[in-house]
């Protein structure tokens, strides 16, 4: 462990104030933070300076381990009843003829596309419509499991299974019950977006609230089981929304233990309703993950999402906190691409992955969705 009086770490700046020096001490000796002073990182700590202390921490946490899956996406539909402005993605019921709407058929079709391969996820999420009810997934997931029952099942985020509950007349305790029953595996993090009340209005108005996302989560993790989180950042929102965000994961988290990993997503404007909102810099983006990293002391993963962020940044942000790029994907996702995502065909071999980790000097790690290890490479 660095001792906390290393120069190398509190000397990064000479023009490092007392403040910024308490802190850097608070987090080379394993204290947590407050609010104020995460808020105060974000303000006046340096990239570098925020590197380093994130650094420290996740080869404290992780070692030289970076983790990578053998996943793919089913996105059963782009339709949706919601009209959030930072979507590119979802289409109107309206507008349904521009979009899809994938069958229980039509999606296990899929699915054994990957028979005979050594994929262990899919990742399941998209838009809300009615006819993709309790029933419908119910359905899904029972005949995933049948069909192959090592297929770990990763799906639907609150902002779905809200409405769905809803529309059957069930309770999130019961809706959760029958979809584990079925095969669901574990939850993705998406629907967070912002918990700001405010903020969270005003580009994602009528979905779940931050309260009804938190409390899905909750239930799911008293339940035994694991789930992911998310923060869209780079909008209309403030340090403090984001230090908010994290705040509240970080309570909750304390409380289950249930989150797995924590992965920031990043505002792309390009075709939906905030494209006058300018996307914020790499710089921003390696100085969120760094926070990230800094004030989420209690999640073991933070995970850069290389096909929204692209695969150099991803690379970069391996010294800036992050341990986890995701997985292979397989070009089975449309929903970052669609936004003006750098990759707009997601798809790494495991070869290319592992060689992306190696180039930064770290480990490759293949785990499973739960982050059981699968295989270790070397760095030579």
């Amino acid at each position: 462990m660095i001792a906390s009086s290393d120069p190398s770490i509190l000397d990064l700046d000479t023009k490092l104030d007392a403040a910024l020096k308490l802190i850097a001490e608070k987090v080379l000796s394993g204290q947590r933070i407050s609010p104020a002073e995460g808020i105060y990182l974000y303000e006046h700590g340096s990239l570098g300076f925020l590197g380093t202390l994130a650094n420290h921490i996740r080869e404290k946490k992780n070692g030289q381990y970076v983790y990578f899956n053998h996943n793919f996406h089913v996105e059963p539909t782009n339709v949706c009843v919601y009209t959030c402005a930072f979507c590119s993605y979802s289409r109107l019921i309206k507008q349904r003829h521009e979009g899809w709407e994938l069958s229980v058929e039509q999606i296990l079709d899929s699915i054994k596309k990957y028979d005979g391969q050594p994929v262990t996820e899919v990742h399941i999420t998209g838009g809300v419509v009615p006819k993709q009810d309790l029933t419908f997934y119910k359905e899904l997931f029972e005949r995933i499991r049948t069909h192959r029952p090592d297929l770990h099942i990763k799906a639907l985020t609150p902002v779905e299974f809200h409405y769905i509950f809803k529309k059957a007349k069930v309770s999130y305790e019961e809706g959760l019950k029958i979809l584990a029953e079925a095969g669901l595996g574990s939850l993705p993090g998406g629907g967070a977006e912002i918990f700001d009340a405010q903020i969270r209005d005003q580009i994602a108005g009528g979905k779940c609230s931050a309260e009804e996302w938190l409390t899905l989560h909750k239930i799911w993790h008293q339940m035994g089981r694991y789930s992911n989180a998310t923060m869209l950042y780079g909008h209309i929102e403030t340090y403090a929304h984001r230090i908010d965000h994290m705040e509240r994961l970080r309570q909750l988290q304390d409380e289950t233990g249930g989150f797995n990993a924590f992965i920031p997503l990043k505002f792309r404007n390009k075709e939906n309703q905030m494209s006058h909102v300018p996307e914020v810099s790499v710089v921003e983006d390696l100085r969120n993950y760094a926070m990230a990293r800094i004030y989420l002391d209690n999640f073991q993963h933070i995970k850069a999402y290389w096909a929204m962020i692209g695969r150099n940044t991803a690379q970069l942000s391996l010294n800036f906190g992050t341990d986890d790029l995701d997985g292979t994907i397989d070009d089975t996702t449309k929903i970052y691409s669609m936004a003006g995502a750098e990759e707009q065909n997601p798809k790494l071999s495991t070869d290319e992955l592992v060689q992306l980790i190696k180039g930064a000097g770290r480990t490759p790690v293949q785990r499973d969705t739960l982050y059981n290890i699968v295989k270790e490479y070397t760095t030579q």
